[in-house]
């Protein structure tokens, strides 16, 4: 191989390696950390994968009508440090998840504490 090639596939592996890193942004880029707000529902999806373990409830408003949620949640390695584990919820749970919405106005939420009903 030329030392020419070499260089270009050298630094396409590091431009490739980048991508995840451009891809997550800041917590105040992505959320309204002036608004916060509360979601009562009942799971239907727990994702654990990295950045984000990924909760996905649906939660119905005043007018009956039912809008599924994305909750994110820190990574699997800190949740599992603070002795969640992957069963800790189950689609069919009914929880509360405080947190902030998007500023982009989609249905996610940086979810900053989930507690189960009943406990």
């Amino acid at each position: 191989m030329t030392t020419r090639r070499i260089v270009s596939t050298v630094g396409a592996g590091l431009l490739l390696a980048a991508i995840p890193v451009l891809a997550h942004h800041s917590f105040k880029a992505e959320y309204d950390d002036n608004h916060p707000i509360i979601l009562n529902g009942t799971l239907t999806k727990v994702t654990w994968k990295n950045p984000h373990v990924l909760v996905y409830v649906d939660v119905k408003d005043e007018a009956g009508k039912i809008t599924n949620w994305e909750l994110q949640l820190d990574s699997p390695n800190m949740l599992m440090s603070q002795g969640w584990k992957v069963d800790s919820l189950k689609p069919g749970d009914r929880i509360m998840a405080n947190g902030f919405p998007a500023k982009n106005g989609t249905n996610i939420v940086n979810a900053r504490k989930i507690t189960l009903e009943g406990h």
